[in-house]
């Protein structure tokens, strides 16, 4: 190993970047990424918010109890919109615990702003009973408060 790999290894294994971006430009090579994941116990219904400054992926292993809204943020405090810059991208999972009756994501928000994701395939219009379902979503910031996202429903049995 060079020196220089070296040097790379430490001080990316002595680094903190919280709060921080980090970019890299040119061709990069990532042995792994963890991702950040939250497990939290409340049941899905009514407005979710989803904090993609503290997760990457979230679920709920409650049952959920009613269609819900989920609504894509920084965190309470920090906008989506001023975390990003137009042409940034961003993936997050919602993963939902159904039990005999089955709810389904019946809208999405971005920073508390109504947007119209585009599906894969259909939008869902059900859940899927007794297992868990993988809500996936890419948001593209198109622009000022401007955002297309793609989203798709992978039910777990």
């Amino acid at each position: 190993m060079s020196t220089y790999e070296q040097f790379a290894n430490a001080f990316i294994v002595n680094s903190s970047f919280t709060g921080k971006a980090l970019t890299v430009q040119g061709t990069t090579k990532i042995q792994q990424a963890l991702e950040k994941s939250t497990v939290s116990a409340p049941a899905a219904t009514g407005t979710v918010n989803f904090d993609v400054l503290t997760q990457a992926v979230l679920y709920y292993t409650s049952n959920a109890s009613g269609n819900w809204t989920l609504n894509i943020r920084g965190s309470g405090s920090v906008s989506l919109n001023n975390m990003m810059s137009t042409g940034d991208s961003l993936t997050v999972t919602f993963l939902v615990t159904q039990g005999s009756t089955a709810y389904y994501n019946s809208a999405v928000t971005i920073d508390s702003v109504s947007v119209t994701p585009k599906w894969q395939l259909v939008a869902p219009t059900a859940g899927n009973v007794s297992g868990v379902d993988a809500y996936g979503y890419v948001v593209f910031k198109t622009g000022n408060a401007a955002f297309t996202v793609f989203a798709s429903q992978t039910p777990f049995v």
